[in-house]
């Protein structure tokens, strides 16, 4: 297996133990490929939840640039959620994981098809 296939195996774990759910191994992996060479920075793979600079930058660089959503009070109480749902004191959250969760809250999957 590849390293990104080690990492986007490690992803869906996270989705499963974490978070509760199943993974849309498609869409994780078209999520996981869109983030480019990010996803092997020890840095830039995580999202760091208490940042607020940080939230906002995943708000205007993946839902409105990425995803095409409005600017609104919603896109961050979903992002909140999102973390509340990994859990705020999980160390690594990563970011394809955070993605792929508000990819399936705002119902986007079909940016990734």
């Amino acid at each position: 297996m590849s390293k990104r296939d080690d990492l986007i195996a490690t992803y869906a774990s996270d989705l499963k133990s974490k978070c509760g759910m199943d993974a849309d191994m498609d869409l994780l992996t078209k999520v996981t490929i869109g983030l480019g060479p990010s996803i092997y920075n020890a840095d830039a793979s995580t999202v760091a939840g208490s940042q607020p600079s940080e939230l906002e930058t995943v708000k205007k660089n993946f839902l409105m640039k990425k995803l095409g959503l409005a600017d609104g009070p919603e896109l961050m109480d979903a992002i909140n959620s999102v973390i509340e749902t990994y859990g705020r004191s999980e160390r690594n959250k990563y970011r394809a994981v955070i993605y792929y969760m508000l990819v399936k809250h705002f119902g986007k999957e079909g940016v990734y098809r």
